[in-house]
């Protein structure tokens, strides 16, 4: 990879550029920020169940402040990588002053992909197809429908992958190419540009994976045309586009950061502790920026509890931000080569203990508090019931009554006119997978037969 040659207004569904006052990576931002499927993250679980009586982060705040921290790596890092040798007119244009949006759109768009109720329903999905491995549907079992390549995607269900489909794939009755956005935003998303049959937990990018089956022509496109280091063509894998690098780190110093904010507020970890743990982080990453004592005293005249953990939350992502992006700039040349296998933050962690016992506490004492817990369960009982009701249906050569009823309830632009199995399958969880928590509970509830559905 070269620096010059990593980027590129090119668009997925279209050969044209239009002009106007907004740059084309404006323009990105833009069509994520008025999209319907970025709208329905306001009612997706981030962590802690929604809604309540104290207000916590959802998926869609989350995407924001993700959005926000990634404009500033790409502001500090694009600054630095306009003075390269070498750098053309063009690049170190796009790198001054471009570069900020892309990483800010990656950011908005990274969770895109993911279903309602957390993880756990990725994990729902994988589960469902898993369990019912030998479900018969008119007399052939569930998993014979598909190659080992889908059945691998359907398995091992990615919202990484999902996101990408999201924002490519054309549904029915919609413009060409999903939201259109440039292939340079569609590869900062990329945190793992390989298929799920080369799934590797011990390579940094191919930990998970990035696209389904249905979205190989379309990696493949961005892949070439952003002159990608190509490891393997069968199966597809691809080194890292060097901005995944970027929004990646803004996620990481999001979620490990204001994870704890949000178990302050719900009562889950004490004031005190938190206040331990962030003064602490910023000692240990000291950055110049930062003066620890004129902190101290600045945190003895808020009187506010939530505002003093809002100033230390903001110190520690200023501090983790510029952390993250001075290693980035210390890695470049391997980070270009494909060589680097580490991610910025966990570089940060790999020499820092306090990181590494926010990172444990989180995992112990919020992940897995009761309110979590609780809202994985639902997840998978809610997501569970329906794909036990619409999978044989859409699979079915000649669906009874009932299915033909389930099938009316999907939506035209989810609906998939073909003999592949597969593509019926990633069709019901389009539609699935873009439901809201709100929306998938009620629908749960009402196809189950525990709420009686009303006239609207």
């Amino acid at each position: 990879m070269n620096w010059n040659k990593i980027f590129s207004e090119k668009r997925i569904g279209s050969d044209t550029t239009s002009k106007g006052v907004r740059t084309q990576f404006q323009r990105d931002f833009d069509r994520l920020i008025f999209s319907s499927s970025f709208r329905r993250l306001q009612n997706k679980t981030q962590v802690f169940p929604l809604p309540g009586s104290t207000f916590v982060h959802n998926r869609l705040t989350h995407s924001l402040e993700v959005a926000s921290v990634g404009r500033s790596l790409g502001k500090i890092v694009g600054e630095e990588l306009s003075k390269k040798d070498g750098i053309t007119k063009e690049a170190k244009t796009f790198y001054k002053y471009e570069l900020q949006n892309v990483v800010a759109t990656a950011g908005l768009a990274h969770d895109i992909g993911n279903p309602a109720f957390g993880h756990s329903g990725e994990k729902a999905i994988s589960k469902y197809f898993l369990d019912n491995t030998k479900l018969q549907i008119e007399s052939k079992e569930l998993m014979s429908f598909f190659s080992v390549p889908e059945w691998s995607d359907l398995t091992s269900f990615e919202g990484n992958a999902n996101a990408l489909r999201v924002l490519t794939h054309t549904f029915r009755g919609k413009a060409p190419g999903g939201l259109g956005l440039t292939i340079t935003t569609l590869a900062s998303l990329l945190k793992y540009p390989c298929e799920s049959v080369s799934i590797d937990k011990k390579i940094k990018h191919r930990k998970k994976y990035g696209f389904f089956q249905a979205e190989k022509d379309t990696v493949r496109e961005i892949f070439s045309n952003l002159n990608m280091i190509k490891e393997s063509d069968n199966p597809v894998v691809y080194k890292r586009h060097p901005f995944v690098y970027l929004t990646e780190a803004a996620d990481d110093i999001c979620y490990r950061i204001l994870d704890m904010e949000d178990a302050l507020r719900l009562g889950i970890i004490e004031e005190s502790r938190v206040t331990n743990y962030f003064i602490r982080l910023l000692e240990s990453i000291n950055h110049k920026d930062d003066n620890i004592d004129k902190i101290r005293k600045t945190l003895e005249k808020i009187e506010d509890r939530n505002e003093r953990i809002t100033y230390l939350r903001a110190k520690c992502i200023n501090a983790l931000t510029l952390e993250s992006a001075d290693i980035f700039l210390k890695n470049s040349d391997s980070i270009i080569s494909g060589t680097y296998n580490n991610s910025l933050v966990d570089s940060i962690e790999d020499d820092n203990s306090i990181l590494k016992e926010i990172a444990w506490v989180s995992y112990e004492e919020i992940y897995n508090h009761d309110t979590v817990l609780e809202i994985e369960i639902a997840g998978y009982h809610v997501i569970s019931e329906l794909l036990s009701l619409f999978i044989p249906a859409v699979l079915k050569e000649n669906p009874d009554n009932k299915d033909q009823k389930l099938l009316r309830l999907i939506p035209n632009q989810f609906t998939a006119d073909t003999v592949s199995a597969y593509v019926k399958a990633l069709s019901v969880l389009d539609y699935v997978t873009g439901m809201t928590d709100l929306y998938a509970t009620e629908l749960y509830r009402k196809i189950s037969g525990i709420d009686i559905p009303r006239h609207r």
